[in-house]
């Protein structure tokens, strides 16, 4: 069973996770909700022994237009997205 995510479908392929970046009336741009749906849902394919494979694609007819800037000038980033491995 998949893991449900506001902003982000997440399904496996046989051995592959796809990501998909699922706000395309915004052109998927990374708000604080994306953000932690991505994280979560990049810690599950880590932790799924037999994903050997991560995709991030994005719906619509953008892959992501970047931040939503809205949310970064209204305050609502209170913590470093920029950076992070997985590893």
């Amino acid at each position: 069973m998949s893991p449900d995510y506001e902003t982000i479908l997440y399904e496996k392929k046989d051995k592959v996770a796809v990501i998909t970046l699922n706000r395309p009336e915004r052109l998927n741009a990374i708000n604080v909700q994306m953000n932690s749906d991505l994280k979560n849902s990049l810690k599950v394919a880590k932790e799924d022994s037999d994903v050997r494979a991560i995709v991030i694609t994005g719906a619509g007819k953008a892959f992501c237009a970047g931040a939503d800037v809205g949310e970064f000038a209204s305050g609502k980033f209170t913590e470093d997205i920029s950076g992070g491995r997985v590893t």
